[in-house]
């Protein structure tokens, strides 16, 4: 959350020629409302069922760039069939630089019931271990700029091609 993957994700994609998805868009074409939304009627458990949905559909598609929500690497089904069937790039921040990109929360619902940094700090705990289970690659986000990012995720692509 707040890593940057949907705005890198963008980039990428133009730069590589491909369809950009985001799996947290997806999720709302199809039910007809926003994530927060769906997080008040069906709560978290209700949302990461339509996530995998999406994220099993999602991923049998071809040349595509696709930007999953933060914690799409919960649930084991989502991490067999992203590693199984892609690259992952895993988009590295700390709690304390994500917790500046995200304030406000809007649009976030976990970080709307308590403190904000408390809670990135433990989501953290419970998905970094998760992400690097899985990824190809691993991006640190703090200084570079976007492109600098893409720029970099290319290189990083044909080295291990």
């Amino acid at each position: 959350m707040g890593a940057g993957k949907s705005t890198v994700g963008k980039v990428l994609a133009k730069k590589l020629g491909r369809r950009f998805l985001d799996a947290d868009h997806v999720i709302e074409e199809r039910c007809g409302v926003k994530i927060p939304v769906i997080f008040e009627m069906e709560g978290e458990q209700g949302f990461r069922k339509r996530e995998a949905q999406a994220i099993r559909e999602i991923t049998n598609e071809k040349n595509i760039v696709l930007a999953t929500g933060g914690g799409a690497v919960l649930l084991p089904e989502n991490r067999k069939a992203l590693s199984e069937h892609g690259v992952v790039i895993y988009l590295h921040a700390n709690p304390i630089e994500l917790w500046h990109r995200t304030k406000g929360g809007e649009g976030r619902p976990l970080l709307q019931n308590g403190d904000a940094k408390k809670i990135l700090e433990n989501l953290y705990a419970i998905r970094d271990p998760l992400y690097r289970e899985i990824a190809d690659h691993v991006i640190e986000t703090g200084k570079p700029s976007v492109n600098q990012l893409v720029n970099t995720l290319i290189m990083q692509l044909e080295l291990s091609n």
